[in-house]
């Protein structure tokens, strides 16, 4: 799932990882790899958000789910798994307009 710019700082906000922004040099084998979207960077590894609802009004929201983990302790390989939903999930909804840019 690709963010738009308040949707980042929502998930920011509530998840606590980096996003990669667009010109990153890793962006293109990671959306090779994993499909476009907005991939996130925390201590732990690399994550992105897949759609769900939340019942029972069925909002729009986004869990956040691990691809990968950091393979060495200095943080510079990632090693990709199996996707890991995590507990977290993000509302998605209402946006203001105003702030969607």
């Amino acid at each position: 799932m690709k963010l738009n710019t308040a949707l980042v700082d929502r998930t920011v906000t509530r998840f606590g990882a980096q996003a990669l922004p667009e010109n990153h040099p890793a962006m293109p084998q990671l959306s090779t790899m994993f499909g476009e979207h907005t991939f996130l960077l925390d201590g732990d590894g690399l994550y992105i958000l897949e759609a769900v609802e939340i019942p029972p009004a069925g909002a729009p929201a986004g869990q956040v789910i691990k691809l990968a983990s950091w393979a060495d302790a200095e943080r510079t390989t990632l090693a990709p798994h199996e996707p890991e939903p995590t507990d977290v999930v993000i509302e998605l909804g209402p946006i203001d307009p105003d702030k969607d840019a």
